[in-house]
């Protein structure tokens, strides 16, 4: 346990399984965009049925797996927690796609290592490499490059939806990397229950084509792998670093675009998620030449 930090030091093999595991994360979570836009129900819908089939999928996993008991005894204070904002950064993630553009939403969730670095540094009092700081300046560049060539374009709702997600985001890997034995499945479970009666109320779930169900449901699945594998892997990271690694969602999530809606990015679009990209792939090599 680090004194100055309060986190137990992570190894250097569950630092690499942990680099693995968040990007592994963010190229699941890159489908959302493609998902939200590609069927035509509100976003209300979306989230009740993606919700209906990720609980139903969580729970299997850990049936499967064997660990429902030891989640259910381990769910405390930390996993209410989880459940919680989980939630609420759902009920802003999946409208955001609906008000604004995929690249936007996508860009402006490379926002993330900035919030995690400070917040880290604020609460745990962590130390970032110059590494780290290099790799967040080329993201902050990329993602001027992309905001100025779409000022004008984008819902400020959309917008103001994907910040409160991305800054809900940041709280579920600090959460994680402070307290490690925290369940990484059912959050998503019980999160995506509080969402059902909400979503009942404000939209008609059951009046959606059995067509657009079937891929509400493999958004559903798509969703808890995406969702266990990041809180996984923030375990054995810092949040700036989790957040970083998982800023290569960005650039897949608009090449998806490109190939399932013909959503074409601006030239400044491509430069930008080229420069995030590059420093993500870069910060991530040096990561593991260092084993460390």
């Amino acid at each position: 346990m680090d004194r100055r930090t309060g986190l137990r030091p992570a190894t250097s093999g569950e630092r690499i399984l942990g680099i693995w595991l968040v990007v592994v994360s963010a190229i699941f979570f890159s489908t959302a965009g493609v998902f939200s836009k590609g069927v035509s129900a509100d976003a209300w819908t979306i989230i009740f049925w993606r919700g209906i089939f990720a609980v139903a999928c969580g729970l299997a996993y850990l049936l499967v797996i064997g660990r429902l008991k030891t989640e259910l005894r381990d769910f405390k204070t930390p996993a209410i927690a989880l459940s919680v904002i989980y939630a609420s950064g759902t009920a802003a993630f999946i409208p955001a796609f609906k008000l604004t553009s995929i690249a936007n939403v996508a860009l402006i969730w490379s926002a993330v290592p900035v919030f995690a670095g400070a917040l880290s540094w604020l609460v745990f009092g962590q130390r970032v490499s110059f590494g780290f700081v290099l790799a967040c300046v080329a993201v902050i560049g990329g993602t001027f490059i992309i905001v100025y060539g779409s000022i004008g374009e984008s819902g400020l709702m959309g917008d103001l939806l994907a910040l409160w997600m991305t800054l809900m985001m940041v709280l579920i890997m600090m959460i994680y990397r402070r307290f490690p034995e925290t369940p990484v499945t059912l959050p998503t479970v019980g999160a995506s229950i509080l969402l059902l009666p909400i979503c009942w109320y404000f939209s008609d779930p059951l009046s959606a084509a059995p067509d657009e169900i079937a891929l509400m449901a493999l958004f559903g699945i798509t969703f808890v792998i995406a969702s266990v594998t990041l809180a996984q892997g923030s375990k054995f990271l810092s949040p700036g670093e989790a957040a970083l690694l998982s800023v290569s969602e960005s650039p897949w999530a608009i090449l998806l675009a490109i190939l399932f809606l013909a959503q074409w990015p601006s030239s400044q679009t491509v430069i930008g998620g080229t420069i995030i990209l590059s420093a993500v792939l870069w910060y991530q090599v040096t990561a593991l030449r260092k084993g460390a």
